[in-house]
């Protein structure tokens, strides 16, 4: 793995769906030198996705963590809740090519996982591919330039 930001420090949030596999892919990262944020859930007791997936948002919009990783039974969830913050972002992956145009494409800031329907090492396949793949920018820093709500200050 080429990691194309020197001193990452990924922010990672995980409902009980995906807490497994979030300490999965954290163990990993470690192994690799990366120190993570984790912003929970802490255990596989039934929670909501969305009281992670706040403060996760909140370090990448920040600069405090980059970039996000979050994980919940589908991915759905904890997307939705993650794009609603006007500096993320967020990538549903379930295929490591998926990861690759998410980044290359869409400079997205947030990989997000389905817990449930991905094995562990496809999941690591795919966090390799997301931190290895630099943003193209070109025709399309046009289109994400036009993500944000017109007009809106809120963050």
């Amino acid at each position: 793995m080429t990691i194309l930001k020197e001193n990452i420090r990924p922010a990672m949030a995980s409902d009980h769906a995906g807490y497994e596999l979030k300490g999965i892919i954290e163990g990993y990262l470690e192994s690799k030198g990366i120190s993570v944020d984790d912003f929970g859930t802490y255990s596989a007791e039934s929670c909501d996705y969305s009281d992670f997936a706040h403060p996760c948002a909140e370090a990448v919009e920040s600069g405090r963590c980059y970039p996000g990783i979050a994980m919940c039974g589908s991915g759905n969830g904890i997307a939705m809740t993650l794009n609603k913050h006007q500096g993320i972002r967020a990538a549903l992956c379930w295929t490591p090519e998926l990861a690759r145009l998410a980044r290359a494409h869409n400079d997205a800031n947030v990989l997000v996982l389905p817990a449930r329907f991905i094995a562990p090492e496809l999941a690591l396949e795919i966090v390799d591919t997301f931190l290895s793949t630099p943003f193209e920018g070109g025709r399309h820093q046009r289109r994400i330039d036009k993500i944000p709500v017109p007009g809106c200050s809120c963050k």
